[in-house]
This record gives structure tokens, C-alpha cells and sequence, in this order.
């Protein structure tokens, strides 16, 4: 396709072309309002005129006769720039006048009527056009008095020659216009176009040019970056999770492998291949936990479970989480500890109840406190599960006194597989803090980890649902309290 017929298939070029026909059809029915409006005018004044002299000339013959009257429309009619003035006999005979000739039959009807006529002066011959009026007097006699309509026709001329032109500078100032605004646009849509082949050749780096006005295409443009940018941040993140499967679920098949080939070449009892399939069942527990961890993150990710949510109390979750965990603490001589107060949320209970569980399994396995930092009392062995509305968010926190997380590493550690130097002697995945992460930003959140002075604090910030502590507070006066 050619660039000009590119240019004029744009939809800027025909709109513009729309735009075009519809201020000419207006400018033309201004312009011929105008005339008519001049035209009618016009007409008033020359009745108005015409009036006024049939009644000046009637009432002359009235007091001095036909004698007058002869002399009066000899004398007007002989004035330069004169009106039409003409006097006949009952017969039709001309008696006085300036008119040589007019169209058959106009003194036979009395009233206005538009007529061709010649004057008597006139060398030419060629007929002009007049609007006359016709009047019978006393005695049979006919008065015509009229105007010439030539000032009237060239002023309507001078309107339509006009029309005519503007209508043309219209049409052509309308079409540059078009042309100027359509090559504009097509220049910024085929930027945006090589932007995206480039994009769907490979190259996801690419991003779509923004400009400084602000309007519906630096607008689009934008929220395409955006998108672009969340594409290519999910690109990375997923060859990212292949690499890391590939490295961190290779040891494990590979120890469950040779596990499964020592137990074949030196178990020579039952008890020795029963030992074996419990190692081999145990390894494969973990790597299912890993896989049902990476699914939940994904499904958290691509916002799948945005329709399983509901309204509950984040309070809930959090007595719950406690009940299940304090006897894991308490195995590793650990005190786990719950606050909560009313936090009405709107969301997945399943996936915030487990990115609680994994902040307080990290707290738990994690979060032992230093002996050569501090002193290993009950307050340092203590993690505390906190629940309460704070604004217009709902915190979920939890927090230990053990070696924390450097500020330096808060950031790195959210990220799928990681685990820090500190934690890679202990047994884990490493998602624990990603599955977190994602349920907080499936829910319009976030995830925070800060310093407790010693120890972690990791807080799941989520919106509160509106309106919903008068509607707990509500249900809990509603609620018979029991008996002490």
C-alpha cells in the first residue's frame, strides 16, 4: 500500500473529512440564511417604498385631478435613479410613465407581481427584472409604481460568490488540515507498530514512545509500557523458575535416585528396603510440597483465585494459625504467642491463611535467637502472630528475635529458591517468602520484612474491606457472651 493510501485510510483523515462536511453544510446554510434573509429585506423596503408613493400620487389626484397627476409622474419619473411609474386609460392606453414595455397581462391584475420590463431610455434591449404594484383609480385609470430589482440581484450575488468561495477555502484548509493531522498520527502509530514487531520478534526490551502532550496516545502508550513491562518481569520470573527447578529439584531426584539404587544393590532384608521406601516416601514429600507451592504461587500470580474470595476477620486466621502451630514451637522449645483484634478483610482465606503458616514456619525454623548475641530467655524463644487493622489496611505480622534478614538481602529473598547463607544447612525450598509475596500483591498488598531489633518482622499489608469494623463490632455484641 502506498503512503498516501495509507494516509487517507486513517481514521484521523476521515474524521477529519466528516468534520469537513459537516462545517461546510453549516457554513452554507448560514450563508444562505443570510441571503435570504438580505433578500426579503430588500423586498420589505421596496414595498415600503411603492407604498408610499401610490398613496403620495393617489392623494395629488385627489386635490387637483388629472392635470396633477400627469405632471407630478412626469416630474418623478425624469429623477436620476428613479422608481418605475406608469398611468394608463381604462383602455389600457399610456398616458404617463418612464416604462416602454412590460410583460403581458401585468396592468390587467391589481396587486405585486414580479415582472421583466424595459424603460423608455433604454438602448439596450435587454429586459431587467422589477417588483411592481398595480392600483385602479377613479374613472378607470391604472397606476403602476415599481423598483427595480437589480440591487437586489447583484447583492444576492455577492452573497452566493461568496458562499462559493468560502466554501472552497473551507474545503481546502479542511483537507490540509486532514492530510497535516492524519501524517502526524500515522507517524506516531507506525513508531508504535515498529515498536511491536520488534517486541514479537523477540526483543521484549522494547517499549512504545511517549510523548509530552499528554493525550489518548501517549495515554495508550503508558498502559502498554506497563503491560510490556509486567510481560517481560513475568518472562524472567519464568525462566528464572525454570532455571532454579532445573538446578535446586535436581539434587533431590538425584539423591532419590541413588537411594533407590543403594537400597537395590545392598539391602538384603525386609527392614533394610523398608527403611529405604521411607526415605524415597520422604523425599518425594518434599518435592510434591515443592510443587504444590510453586502451583499456589502461579495461581496467586495470575490472579485465578480472585474468585474464591469472601469477606472474613484476618483475627480468625490468626487464632487459627496459632491453635495449629503452637505445638510445633513448643517441639522446638519456641513460644508462640497471638494478639489480635478485630480485621475485617475481603479475600482468598485459603492462600492468606497459608502465606501465615509459611511466615510463622520461616519464624519458627528460622528465628531461634543467637546465644552469642543475646541471652536465650523466654522473651528472646518468644514469636508473637499479630492481627489488627491499621488505617485503611489490615496487618498481618509476625515476629521472632533470632538473626533477622539484612536490609541488604529483604529484597533478594522474596525472590522463588533463595535461601540465604544462613538458612541453607537447614531443610527447605526456598518459596516460602515468594508464595507470601504473591498472595499479598494478588490482593492489592504487599509484603514487608523489617528488623525487630534482634530478629525478623514480616508483615502481610492488605486492604481492609470498608465498612467492615461497624459490622464486626456489630456481630460481637450480637454474640451471647459465656459464662466466666
Amino acid at each position: 500500500m502506498t503512503a498516501f493510501g495509507k494516509l487517507i485510510r486513517t481514521t484521523a483523515f476521515r474524521l477529519t473529512l466528516v468534520y469537513l462536511f459537516l462545517f461546510a453544510l453549516f457554513a452554507a446554510s448560514l450563508l444562505a440564511y443570510f441571503a435570504w434573509n438580505t433578500r426579503r429585506l430588500i423586498t420589505e423596503q421596496i414595498t415600503t417604498t411603492v407604498n408610499a408613493e401610490i398613496g403620495e400620487i393617489t392623494s395629488i389626484y385627489d386635490r387637483r385631478g388629472l392635470r396633477g397627476l400627469l405632471g407630478t409622474m412626469g416630474n418623478r419619473a425624469l429623477r436620476p435613479g428613479a422608481n418605475l411609474y406608469l398611468l394608463t386609460e381604462p383602455n389600457g392606453q399610456a398616458l404617463a410613465g418612464n416604462v416602454g414595455s412590460l410583460a403581458p397581462g401585468v396592468m390587467g391584475i391589481q396587486g405585486w407581481a414580479e415582472t421583466a420590463y424595459r424603460r423608455l431610455d433604454d438602448n439596450d434591449n435587454t429586459d431587467h427584472r422589477a417588483l411592481v404594484r398595480v392600483t385602479e383609480m377613479s374613472n378607470g385609470f391604472r397606476l403602476l409604481v415599481g423598483r427595480d430589482l437589480e440591487e437586489r440581484r447583484r447583492l444576492f450575488g455577492i452573497v452566493a460568490k461568496a458562499a462559493q468561495w468560502s466554501i472552497l477555502v473551507v474545503v481546502v484548509l479542511g483537507i490540509g488540515g486532514g492530510i497535516f493531522v492524519a501524517r502526524r498520527v500515522l507517524r506516531r502509530i507506525d513508531a508504535m507498530t515498529g515498536t511491536t514487531k520488534r517486541i514479537m520478534a523477540g526483543d521484549l526490551s522494547g517499549r512504545l514512545p511517549v510523548g509530552r502532550s499528554g493525550d489518548e496516545l501517549d495515554r495508550l502508550a503508558e498502559n502498554l509500557n506497563a503491560m510490556l513491562e509486567r510481560i517481560e518481569a513475568l518472562m524472567v520470573g519464568l525462566k528464572e523458575v525454570s532455571d532454579n527447578i532445573a538446578h535446586d529439584l535436581k539434587t533431590p531426584l538425584t539423591r532419590l535416585r541413588n537411594r533407590a539404587e543403594e537400597a537395590l544393590a545392598r539391602s538384603g532384608c525386609e527392614a533394610d528396603y523398608r527403611a529405604a521406601l521411607e526415605r524415597t516416601i520422604e523425599e518425594s514429600d518434599g518435592l510434591i510440597r515443592t510443587f504444590n507451592a510453586l502451583l499456589m504461587i502461579a495461581r496467586a500470580e495470575s490472579g485465578q483465585a480472585r474468585g474464591n474470595m469472601d469477606d472474613f476477620d484476618a483475627a480468625d486466621v490468626a487464632n487459627g494459625i496459632h491453635e495449629l502451630y503452637e505445638p510445633l514451637a513448643e517441639d522446638d522449645d519456641m513460644t508462640l504467642r497471638v494478639k489480635a483484634a478485630p480485621a475485617p478483610i475481603h479475600g482468598n482465606r485459603e492462600l492468606i491463611s497459608q502465606a501465615l503458616a509459611n511466615l510463622v514456619e520461616n519464624a519458627i525454623k528460622y528465628g531461634k535467637p543467637n546465644a552469642t548475641l543475646q541471652p536465650l530467655n523466654a522473651a528472646a524463644r518468644e514469636i508473637l502472630i499479630e492481627a489488627r487493622r491499621e488505617g485503611s489496611q489490615v496487618l498481618l505480622s509476625v515476629t521472632d528475635h533470632g538473626p533477622g534478614i539484612p536490609e541488604g538481602d529483604r529484597k533478594h529473598a522474596v525472590e522463588r529458591f533463595v535461601r540465604l547463607e544462613a538458612s541453607r544447612t537447614l531443610p527447605g525450598s526456598g518459596l516460602g517468602l515468594s508464595l507470601a509475596s504473591a498472595v499479598a500483591t494478588l490482593h492489592g498488598g504487599e509484603l514487608r520484612l523489617g528488623d525487630s531489633h534482634p530478629g525478623l518482622v514480616a508483615t502481610l499489608a492488605l486492604p481492609a474491606r470498608a465498612g467492615g469494623s461497624d459490622r464486626l463490632a456489630a456481630q460481637t455484641q450480637d454474640v451471647p457472651q459465656k459464662a466466666a
